[in-house]
């Protein structure tokens, strides 16, 4: 949850992860791979629990980066870079399932994978958006619709890390807010 705006202070708006793009496509891969890997892998098959780790990791260092990027910058960067990695982790173990099992893995051009193009330009997605792919009984569609969903948000992730980045060089961190304020507070004493 953000926090109000302080005119005031230092501390910036930070918080709103659940407004952000990647948080609900990250949601979306954390319940689908859990669907997956209760569906189509074994039990106790140690993948299982690598899958939702990452899965989980994904999601939650894109929460945690937006409530860290009140008072670091460089811990939102670092957590949103983190994210992105587990993501890629998770992508690897679905092209390994694939390729593993000899199962088909989908080019961009492929009929199913235009189709999800068009399911992922609808606004407010959820995972209602993708289930019939995602909980589709045949294990090459679901593994390759999550593949897709991990693609996106990997790339929306690169994105997010060049507006941070951006973003620190023309606002500063901490420090530099937090100067700037007591300066502006002294001018007005």
């Amino acid at each position: 949850m953000a926090t109000e705006e302080n005119t005031e202070g230092f501390i910036p708006v930070h918080g709103g992860y659940r407004n952000l793009i990647t948080f609900q496509k990250a949601e979306i891969i954390y319940d689908g791979t859990v669907y997956f890997c209760r569906h189509f892998l074994k039990k106790y098959d140690r993948t299982t629990d690598q899958m939702i780790q990452a899965a989980r990791s994904g999601k939650q260092n894109i929460a945690e980066a937006s409530m860290a990027s009140a008072t670091s910058k460089e811990t939102e960067i670092k957590l949103t870079n983190v994210a992105r990695a587990s993501l890629e982790e998770l992508l690897i173990d679905y092209e390994d399932y694939l390729r593993i099992n000899n199962l088909k893995k989908w080019e961009r051009t492929d009929r199913l994978s235009l189709r999800f193009n068009e399911l992922n330009k609808t606004q407010g997605a959820s995972y209602n958006t993708f289930k019939k792919a995602i909980e589709h009984e045949d294990p090459e569609i679901s593994a390759n619709i999550m593949c897709c969903l991990i693609n996106v948000t990997s790339y929306l992730l690169g994105r997010q890390l060049v507006a941070l980045e951006r973003a620190f060089l023309n606002e500063g961190g901490l420090r530099e807010r937090m100067t700037r304020a007591r300066i502006n507070r002294r001018n007005k004493q």
